[in-house]
């Protein structure tokens, strides 16, 4: 298996780093400046949830989420860890991925944070 490697990284990750940790298959990630990093031997690949059963990819423009106003537009400097989930970015809320899609915010399904 091939490493999709982040380069130059001299940050090290964990538990008191100052980063949000998720679970991500069998083991944690880092959220960092949009990317999800793993440490994994003497370097960090860069991951990306996968779209699945739990973390679908679909329009669910009936989503109501109690964490931020109906207003709140996610982006780089909205408050909320960008996540990358299959070829786009989702945004972080209260366990939960967010993605911004068509006016509302679309339920990408949950993620366990550490």
């Amino acid at each position: 298996m091939s490493c999709n490697t982040h380069g130059e990284h001299a940050h090290t990750h964990g538990s008191n780093c100052g980063h949000t940790a998720i679970k991500h298959d069998d083991h944690k990630d880092y959220l960092h400046d949009g990317h999800l990093h793993h440490s994994h031997g003497d370097h960090i690949d860069e991951h990306s949830l996968s779209v699945n059963d739990s973390n679908r990819d679909q329009c669910t423009p009936d989503h109501t989420c109690s964490s931020h106003e109906s207003e709140h537009k996610h982006g780089p400097s909205c408050g909320h860890d960008p996540v990358p989930h299959g070829d786009h970015t989702d945004y972080l809320v209260s366990g939960h991925l967010h993605h911004k899609h068509d006016g509302h915010c679309d339920d990408h399904g949950p993620v366990e944070v550490d």
